[in-house]
């Protein structure tokens, strides 16, 4: 990515104690990215930032003032970021409200990814950077009307899978409009994994749930396998599509919801409502 005598670039990994997200930190570590891992648990963290003997940073994602506090961090030490790869994401069983009065698998899915990128605007700019964010093939089942505000975020009554379908779909829509408000400086793209064995659906309730519990992940990715778009679309100088959805290095199906363009700008300005920013 850059020659033997200048640094490399400056990868910001989120969810990258464990699955795909250490995955994909190892593979751009070990392409010459100056990689930066983020995760919740300071244990795993710390023993990946260990592994690859780079700088790390615990926030919880659930908690917006961890994500203010992580951001802060950054500017601070980077004045250039080249790749904000967001990875974090999870989905809880029931329905949970955050300190922060938000559906709890919405806001470490959306809101708490959207802020951070926010706020981050800054050194990505500067860098000529590159958003890349972990979504999926779920987001079908995400869909809801226009024009309904905060109730088109919300599920109820609540199904874990339907609430991940959200987040995910609010992924897809969110990459469209930041392609298209920050260009030409930044760029953005989001990418399918597949179903892939990790930890990350243990403790989901609903179908998703239910296919990590069962014998069906023998037939899933490895987490290697599931972070190779995601590298891809970090590294890779042409290919990919700003503003699109991908998989397999390769633009992919996106559901009509996440293609809709009115979408996309109404939950921008109510993302940043909802994280106490202007639109």
């Amino acid at each position: 990515m850059t020659g033997d005598d200048e640094p490399g670039p400056v990868v910001v990994v989120t969810g990258a104690s464990d699955g795909i997200g250490a995955a994909a930190a190892r593979r751009l570590h070990r392409s010459g990215a100056r990689v930066v891992v983020v995760g919740r648990s300071p244990v795993k963290t710390a023993a990946v930032a260990a592994e690859l003997g780079v700088e790390w940073h615990v926030c919880d994602f659930a908690r917006l003032d961890d994500v203010r506090a992580l951001a802060e961090q950054l500017l601070h030490d980077h004045p250039r970021i080249d790749v904000l790869a967001g990875n974090a994401g999870a989905a809880r069983p029931r329905r949970e409200l955050t300190v922060d009065g938000n559906e709890w698998t919405l806001q470490v899915g959306h809101l708490a990814p959207y802020l951070l990128t926010r706020l981050l605007e800054q050194p990505l700019r500067a860098a000529g950077g590159r958003v890349v964010t972990t979504a999926s093939f779920v987001h079908w089942l995400g869909g809801t009307r226009r024009g309904r505000g905060e109730r088109a975020l919300d599920t109820v009554p609540y199904l874990a899978t339907r609430a991940y379908a959200k987040a995910k779909l609010a992924n897809l829509l969110m990459t469209r409009e930041l392609a298209r408000r920050w260009a030409p400086d930044v760029t953005a793209t989001c990418f399918d994994p597949g179903a892939v064995a990790t930890n990350f659906g243990a403790g989901a309730g609903g179908v998703t749930g239910l296919a990590f519990r069962t014998p069906l992940t023998a037939f899933f990715r490895t987490p290697a396998q599931g972070a190779d778009t995601l590298v891809w679309l970090a590294t890779a100088p042409d290919g990919w599509r700003n503003g699109a959805h991908h998989a397999h290095r390769a633009r992919t199906w996106t559901s009509m919801a996440g293609r809709d363009d009115r979408r996309a700008a109404e939950l921008w300005d109510l993302s940043a409502r909802l994280v106490g920013l202007d639109p």
